[in-house]
């Protein structure tokens, strides 16, 4: 009986590691959550008690309640060169992450001097071309939502970024859709038939320059809303500055459709990937106004003095932790 003991032990260690293994994989694939039935976002609290926080995203923007402010200029550095980038699917939504990224960072606006990089962009969509955007403005949805995903410099990596209400800056920009292709996404979406399995990656052909997608012109990255929320997908932490911004890109009926064609672990269609809006309780929204010069009275250094360390908005709007830059998209 003794001389079995090591074949049993062997035996009880292969069954641990098959679990852990079927667990594990489980919640690589993105089982562990998802957007219908009893995986979707009204059951995410079960799992992970911060998806029922205070301070959610994402939000309905009604521009009568929002609050006007004029803020620095967003600055954005590394966006103009050319880096290889990569495509994945984890079987929630379409990922692009960028070789060199940590060289990619923005600052200013409510992030005041403080510096955040640039982690990885991914999509939100629809069923259909008029609903697919996770934040609304004025109870409108968009065909398609872009998040930019920075965390900030000072924390040194996404993963402890997590641990602070001003870990993150999501960059948020709406699409609509129109009948014409748009040429500056058309390479990303003729890459999507090559990563429709979970977990398949497929880089672009050619290098990409993140400018075209993030800072397409100074009026747009300009024209904003930002307020303090949670990522939008479990665990929902909340530590996250939005920047949403207004004006909207364009992509044709055929690009969006593409997205739709992404799968699951289980093999079924992305057909849809937003999370409903939450209740806003008792954050304010603002809205940038920009002014062609700024005072120094317009300095979020002049208003704020940092103690603990967060980021200039925590002391400018003190229930605003996180921002957020949201595209939306809508049928023409």
């Amino acid at each position: 009986m003794l001389r079995k003991c090591p074949d049993i032990a062997l035996a009880s260690a292969l069954v641990l590691s098959l679990f852990f293994y079927q667990v594990l994989g489980h919640e690589v694939n993105g089982e562990e959550y998802g957007y219908e039935g009893n995986r979707g976002p009204s059951y995410w609290g079960n799992d992970y008690n911060t998806c029922v926080g205070k301070h959610q995203s994402p939000i309905d923007i009604e521009e009568h309640y929002v609050r006007n402010t004029t803020l620095l200029p967003l600055e954005f550095t590394g966006l103009h060169v050319p880096r290889a980038a990569k495509l994945s699917n984890n079987g929630h939504t379409v990922i692009l992450k960028m070789e060199d990224s940590n060289n990619v960072r923005v600052s200013g606006g409510p992030l005041g001097h403080e510096t955040y990089v640039f982690e990885q962009l991914h999509f939100h969509w629809g069923k259909n071309d008029l609903e697919g955007s996770e934040d609304l403005i004025n109870n409108h949805s968009f065909a398609m939502e872009l998040h930019a995903v920075f965390y900030k410099e000072e924390y040194g990596s996404m993963n402890e970024a997590l641990n602070y209400p001003d870990g993150l800056t999501v960059l948020a920009y709406f699409f609509e859709v129109t009948n014409h292709p748009n040429p500056t996404f058309q390479t990303l979406v003729q890459r999507l038939p090559f990563i429709e399995e979970v977990d398949s990656t497929d880089f672009l052909p050619g290098p990409l320059m993140l400018e075209s997608f993030l800072a397409p012109k100074p009026s747009t990255i300009e024209n904003y809303f930002t307020y303090n929320g949670s990522l939008t997908t479990p665990p929902c932490s909340e530590v996250v500055i939005w920047i949403d911004f207004k004006d909207p890109f364009l992509l044709s009926h055929q690009q969006l459709a593409a997205f739709r064609n992404v799968r699951t672990s289980n093999g079924y269609r992305i057909t849809h990937n937003f999370r409903p809006i939450q209740p806003l309780q008792d954050r304010v929204v603002y809205r940038n106004i920009p002014h062609v010069e700024y005072t120094s009275d317009m300095n979020p250094q002049h208003h704020h003095h940092p103690h603990h360390g967060y980021s200039g908005q925590l002391n400018m709007f003190p229930s605003i932790p996180i921002v957020v830059v949201t595209l939306f998209v809508s049928t023409r």
